[in-house]
């Protein structure tokens, strides 16, 4: 019989699995994973150290590039880290907005994720639904900030713009027919908000088409059930926060527990597991997504009945109207010192936390009264799901790690930030 020796194997760190830039060191017997060494660092950002060189504004689109996955809710911490600083008052409607987009964020997000963890353990039709609905989401960020993806526009004391109230359409082309241009603008023929409205519509029987693909397929399943188990002590003793902390059984959700914005305002359910395994989490991330669906039509509904400002008048920290700039020699010094110093933020330290879709995203500011922050540090969620995943992984096999790594939801921009 042929001796079985034991071997190290290099998972990565270009592997198509690996989510971003990882190199897993895995110690085998067999197929049997003894021992999992995550080395990171090789996606090095220096985000926190380049902080120190930029004004608090300049740093806004670094946090776009942290979790490029979720854009918004990066920068919705930064910012408010800021305002505890400059003790800023946001217009309740730039917080609607900012709530709307943090749920439209986190759709982007649980779309890419469900669509690379069904790559990722064999599932190839999934991908290509959820990247359907992400175009949409898309469409929704570059009509309101002019990118599709790193949109920087959230502002210390409220949003770059108020919503447009014209969807941009698709023109004829010579790639498609005009009944297909037609079926495309059906929803593009109003505003903004009625776009995310037809979205929010029909966003539940998508949700419904992942679940038929997914739920009670039993190739999932046996690839998803009893993979990775972690329990709610040991969950809260490796730091685990969000989707990771709740699989385990945990309800907790600083939207409902620490609320920020209008979160207290608004009716929604954090769904909860039981198990703590690999499909107990896939179970609360497609909750998620209904739920946020709840939170986006209801912050519609109150957009539609509520004009107002979307940025503080505050002209130390927000700039004056362009017409008035142009008119006024106040306004002007205002504009001058804003976009070439930048804010003078008044010493002190603040941390701020958002429920980012991945756990807990934290900013903690350190100022020293300058135009620039001295010392910032940020509490990625990704980085503490990591450092677990020896423990999760011991006892499987090597096809495991895969779904160990899908469950996790790592992205690496924030990892090696």
């Amino acid at each position: 019989m042929a001796e079985i020796k034991n071997y190290t194997l290099n998972f990565g760190p270009q592997h198509p699995a690996a989510h971003g830039v990882l190199r897993l060191v895995l110690e085998l017997d067999g197929e049997v994973i003894q021992r999992a060494d995550p080395h990171i660092g090789l996606l090095h950002r220096a985000t926190e150290k380049l902080a120190e060189t930029r004004t608090w504004i300049q740093s806004v689109p670094y946090m776009d590039r942290l979790d490029y996955v979720s854009m918004m809710v990066n920068e919705h911490a930064y910012v408010m880290a800021i305002e505890k600083l400059l003790n800023v008052e946001v217009p309740l409607r730039a917080q609607y907005i900012r709530v709307m987009y943090d749920e439209l964020t986190r759709l982007l997000n649980h779309l890419l994720w469900i669509g690379c963890h069904g790559l990722d353990v064999g599932a190839m039709a999934i991908f290509l639904y959820a990247f359907r609905d992400r175009e949409d989401i898309f469409d929704m960020y570059e009509a309101v900030s002019g990118a599709r993806m790193h949109a920087a526009y959230y502002r210390p004391g409220g949003v770059y713009r108020d919503l447009p109230a014209q969807m941009p359409q698709f023109a004829k082309s010579k790639i498609r027919s005009g009944a297909a241009i037609k079926r495309l603008n059906e929803d593009r023929s109003g505003s903004l908000l009625d776009f995310i409205e037809a979205f929010s519509q029909r966003f539940p029987a998508n949700v419904d088409e992942y679940c038929n693909l997914l739920t009670d397929n039993r190739i999932w399943k046996q690839r998803l059930v009893g993979i990775g188990v972690v329990s709610p002590e040991r969950a809260l003793q490796l730091g685990f926060t969000g989707p990771m902390l709740r699989g385990s059984g945990i309800e907790w959700d600083l939207r409902k527990k620490q609320p920020y914005e209008v979160y207290d305002r608004l009716d929604f359910d954090i769904p909860v597991g039981v198990n703590g395994d690999s499909y107990d989490r896939y179970l609360i991330r497609m909750e998620e997504m209904r739920q946020s669906n709840r939170i986006i039509q209801q912050c519609v509904a109150w957009l539609r009945a509520n004009p107002g400002p979307v940025m503080s008048d505050n002209h130390k920290v927000s700039p004056p109207a362009r017409v008035d700039m142009k008119t006024n020699m106040e306004e002007l010094i205002h504009h001058f010192k804003l976009f070439t110093e930048g804010i003078h933020v008044p010493a002190g330290e603040a941390y701020a936390a958002v429920e980012h879709p991945k756990g807990e995203f934290g900013i903690y500011a350190v100022s020293d009264g300058a135009n620039k922050p001295y010392r910032l540090k940020i509490r990625a969620p990704g980085f503490a799901h990591l450092a677990s995943l020896d423990e999760m992984a011991r006892g499987h096999m090597i096809a495991d790690a895969v779904t160990i790594i899908g469950t996790q939801d790592i992205v690496f921009g924030e990892i090696d930030r």
